[in-house]
């Protein structure tokens, strides 16, 4: 995989959610099936240990089903439910664990081009004023190779993580060359090579080093360590490109990504800069979930009519018939930050803009345009959903003869000035309002909740089951709906932690065979998530459920939540149908 500076936006239909994930025994089989080739030591050994990305029900279950395994977890990954590992050469799990093998990453260089005319159209061909500054309350975090401290970003990086372990700043110069295009103020030039956010904040989320390596690991621990902060970030830009051999359904980054996605975070990817042939979206475009960003040519002017999709944008379909990209984004030929020093600023000096700034091209760029463009969206309507985001600029984008969904533009070229004009009024997804009823019923019933907790974990059915008679109708109608939507693995689960009797006549039995004390609690809620996180505390009131999805690093980013509630892989089976004798 390589950190692209081409990418392209993968599309969807707005209401589509996503589709069901392959059963875990196939994954397994299919993944196993990959690891020989993907997993050989590098000097050839076929007896070295290898590295692997184990996925499954829980980060707990996966650490503890590598171990059975003979193998040691080198990284705990909640946000996939799963962790890092080695395994020895000829260990097998069980199939309830996806393993997925080890792969390098590179950070391809900014495809760096000549000195041209030094006049910016990024924001007029948007549609945005010169001295806009767009995107205030917002936070970005830009996983990438680092963002060295340059003027145009004084005092826009909130934080920083060096996930490599190589140092801070920008060894390599791309991360920098995102940062700029996303919020960088143009302070070195006079307001020429403004970014389309700039009043967004960023976190620095280094992930590859100075050579633009990185690897699979490394950057589920860069998503990992965004994910315990998903309360403080609105929107992550990953120009990233993977030439993942796995479907998106079990591959650990889509994964990862979209466990984001469903707590808030609206993830913007690249298309991969391996067009103009059909079919040459790269992992994670693919995912029909995430904002996929394609890149367009403005032909060094404003105007729109003659934008075409760059030659090296990638193009849909992808393997599963997804059309992609969303949408396509100034990507051509554009200006923003130089990273002094880096490996793209001394390889490419005939790049260089001024003292402060560097040209590129490719689907990284048009990426992190699309996220100053998402940052500015939610800044002006901070109630905007990932998913209605992604309705929001695929439904506004304009049309030109060479932005063609057959030329590989999706729904068209991004328009920041009609987003930002409809973003006020733009009416949620059905299911983001239903959402917006469910957050709003259970933070009124807070108190009844924490009730039911005590007495689950006390495995007290009879206060058990006073505290779910008083919670209000919407919010055992949310519980209902919830556990209506159970896959067949977690049918089987439920009915062997839950008894076979409803809760409201429930007895010793249910005691006995304890939700909290088999599964739910005593495996996933309790384990210093939901129990150490008070569902009743102000804590998950004001800020975590009620604020950005279930949980803030716990109980959504661990187990169960993160995939199975919000993902809409449950069928269609009644709760009541679980608990009937």
């Amino acid at each position: 995989m390589a950190l692209d500076s081409a990418v392209v936006t993968a599309t969807s239909t707005p209401s589509r959610r996503r589709r069901a994930v392959l059963g875990t025994v196939a994954a397994s089989a299919l993944v196993a099936a990959m690891l020989p080739a993907s997993a050989a030591a590098a000097d050839g050994s076929h007896n070295a240990w290898r590295d692997v990305v184990v996925t499954g029900r829980s980060a707990d279950g996966a650490a503890a089903a590598v171990s059975v395994a003979g193998g040691r977890a080198l990284a705990s990954l909640p946000v996939v439910d799963g962790v890092a590992a080695k395994l020895p050469p000829d260990a097998t799990l069980s199939r309830d664990w996806a393993v997925a093998p080890q792969r390098g990453l590179r950070v391809a260089s900014v495809t760096a081009t000549a000195t041209g005319t030094t006049v910016s159209t990024v924001r007029k061909t948007l549609g945005l004023a010169e001295n806009g500054n767009e995107g205030s309350g917002v936070t970005v975090a830009v996983v990438d190779t680092g963002i060295a401290n340059v003027p145009d970003l004084s005092g826009k990086v909130k934080s920083r993580v060096d996930v490599t372990g190589t140092g801070g700043g920008d060894g390599f110069g791309h991360g920098t060359f995102m940062a700029g295009l996303i919020a960088g103020s143009g302070a070195a030039s006079g307001g020429a090579y403004r970014g389309v956010a700039p009043a967004a904040k960023l976190i620095d989320v280094k992930v590859a080093d100075a050579q633009g390596r990185t690897d699979l690991i490394t950057v589920l621990r860069g998503l990992q360590w965004v994910s315990e902060r998903a309360h403080e970030v609105q929107v992550l830009n990953l120009s990233l490109s993977s030439y993942s051999p796995l479907p998106y359904q079990i591959d650990p980054l889509t994964q990862g990504l979209e466990a984001l996605w469903r707590r808030g975070v609206t993830v913007v990817v690249p298309s991969g800069n391996d067009g103009p042939n059909a079919g040459t979206v790269t992992s994670p475009g693919n995912d029909p979930v995430l904002l996929t960003a394609g890149g367009l040519n403005e032909s060094g002017t404003a105007k729109r009519t003659d934008d075409v999709v760059g030659s090296w944008s990638g193009r849909g379909p992808t393997w599963q018939a997804d059309a992609k990209p969303d949408l396509v984004a100034p990507g051509g030929q554009v200006v923003s930050l130089r990273s002094p020093g880096s490996v793209a600023d001394t390889s490419s000096p005939q790049a260089r803009v001024g003292n402060g700034y560097f040209r590129g091209s490719g689907t990284s760029m048009a990426t992190a345009v699309t996220a100053g463009v998402v940052a500015a969206a939610i800044a002006v309507q901070p109630k905007l959903r990932p998913d209605s985001v992604k309705n929001l600029l695929t439904g506004t984008a304009y049309a030109a003869p060479g932005l063609t969904r057959a030329a590989g533009a999706g729904a068209g070229g991004l328009d920041a000035a009609k987003v930002l004009a409809a973003a006020p009024a733009w009416r949620a997804t059905k299911s983001e309002v239903q959402y917006d009823r469910d957050t709003d019923a259970i933070v009124r019933d807070a108190s009844g909740w924490a009730a039911l907790e005590k007495a689950i974990l006390e495995r007290d059915s009879a206060a058990a089951t006073t505290a779910w008679s008083r919670l209000s109708a919407a919010s055992r109608d949310w519980a209902a709906r919830s556990w209506a939507q159970l896959d067949p693995a977690a049918r089987e689960w439920a009915a062997r932690s839950w008894t076979a009797r409803s809760w409201a006549g429930a007895g010793a039995q249910w005691a006995a065979r304890s939700w909290a004390a088999r599964s739910w609690a005593a495996r996933s809620w309790a384990s210093g998530a939901w129990t150490a996180r008070s569902w009743a505390g102000a804590d998950w009131a004001a800020r975590s459920w009620a604020a950005r999805s279930w949980a803030e690093s716990d109980w959504a980013a661990r187990s169960w939540a993160a995939r199975s509630w919000a993902a809409g892989q449950w069928s269609a089976r009644s709760w009541s149908w679980l608990l009937q004798p």
